[in-house]
């Protein structure tokens, strides 16, 4: 995909930010970076009012469940397995 050259200011603190992101490793410069903001930026835009209330629902309910039932015993992988299953059958 062809790019685009853009020029843009940061506070002090933003850089701090960006350059220690690519100390870690993850990105290999500036552009990286900002192309995954704005691409989450761009997901996140996507979602619908409906999605994000049901998401709100959803973690209403693990809390409750939290404090009814306690933690689950169950390991990642069990509880990773049911909620695909769930969404296989939701979804086809």
């Amino acid at each position: 995909m062809p790019m685009v050259k853009k020029s843009i200011s940061v506070t002090d603190q933003q850089d701090s930010w960006i350059k220690a992101q690519i100390e870690t490793g993850r990105y290999g410069n500036e552009s990286e970076i900002i192309r995954e903001l704005i691409r989450e930026r761009q997901t996140r835009e996507q979602e619908t009012p409906e999605e994000i209330e049901a998401i709100r629902a959803a973690l209403i309910a693990a809390e409750e469940s939290i404090k009814r039932d306690g933690y689950s015993r169950k390991s990642v992988d069990e509880i990773w397995e049911e909620a695909k299953a769930k969404y296989r059958t939701q979804h086809g």
